[in-house]
C-alpha cells in the first residue's frame, strides 16, 4: 500500500483491520494533527500496518477481552506530527526516540519495528481507587502479556503500552509512586506477581 494521497486513499487505510476488534482508523486521531492541521498519515503504511497489527493482536485484544472496551488516547503519530509536538513542547519526544513507538512506520536506530498506543482501561479506574493502584494493572500485564514497555500517567491512569521486536519489558510511571517500577536486572522483575494484582480478572487470552 502506498502513502495515501487523497481522502479516498486515507479512507481505505482506515478500513484496514489490524485485529479482530481494531481498525487502523481507531488510531489516527491526534489533537495535535487536528488543531494544527498536520496530516496524520504514515509515510510507510505497510510497516505501520505490520507493527500495528502485532500491537493489537498481542496486547490490545487480550486486554479488551479481559477488561472490556479500551479507550484509545493517542495511537499512531506521523513523523511530521510528532516532530511538531516535540518542537512545541506538546508532550512528544524526538522522532528518533519515538520511532517504533508512537511512530509505527519508522524503525528504531537498531532497525527494529514496534508500535505503541496510549490507552485508558475504564475497568481499572472504576474498580481500583487507591493511590498507586495502577500498579495492579502493570503487574498483571507484566505476568501475562509480551509487552515491550509500559509508562503510566496520573490522569485516568492512562498507559503507553508498546509492542517491539526486542522487548525490554520496562515499567515506569509519572503517576504516584513515580519512577521505575521494574526493569531487567531489578530483583522484582522475575517471578510470579499475582499477589500484587489480587482482585483483577483472570486473563481471557
Amino acid at each position: 500500500m502506498k502513502k495515501p494521497g487523497s481522502m479516498k486513499g486515507l479512507e481505505e487505510l482506515g478500513r484496514v483491520r489490524l485485529s479482530k476488534n481494531f481498525f487502523f482508523r481507531d488510531f489516527l486521531h491526534s489533537e495535535i494533527a487536528d488543531f494544527y492541521r498536520i496530516p496524520n498519515i504514515p509515510d510507510d503504511p505497510e510497516l505501520a500496518i505490520e507493527s500495528g497489527s502485532r500491537l493489537c493482536e498481542e496486547l490490545l485484544e487480550p486486554l479488551e477481552a479481559t477488561f472490556g472496551r479500551l479507550h484509545i488516547r493517542s495511537g499512531y503519530r506521523a513523523p511530521a506530527v510528532n516532530a511538531f509536538g516535540n518542537r512545541n513542547g506538546l508532550n512528544c519526544s524526538t522522532n528518533a526516540h519515538t520511532a517504533a513507538h508512537h511512530i509505527w512506520d519508522m524503525r528504531d536506530l537498531d532497525g527494529c519495528m514496534g508500535a505503541a498506543v496510549c490507552i485508558v482501561v475504564p475497568w481499572l479506574i472504576d474498580n481500583c481507587r487507591e493511590e498507586g493502584d495502577w500498579r495492579k494493572l502493570a503487574w498483571w500485564i507484566h505476568d501475562h502479556l509480551p509487552y515491550a514497555s509500559l509508562c503510566f500517567f496520573p490522569k485516568l491512569w492512562a498507559v503507553n503500552i508498546q509492542w517491539h521486536e526486542r522487548p525490554q519489558r520496562t515499567i515506569q510511571s509519572f503517576a504516584q509512586p513515580r519512577g521505575m517500577l521494574t526493569k531487567r536486572g531489578m530483583a522484582n522483575w522475575q517471578g510470579d506477581h499475582s499477589a500484587l494484582y489480587e482482585g483483577l480478572p483472570k486473563p481471557v487470552i
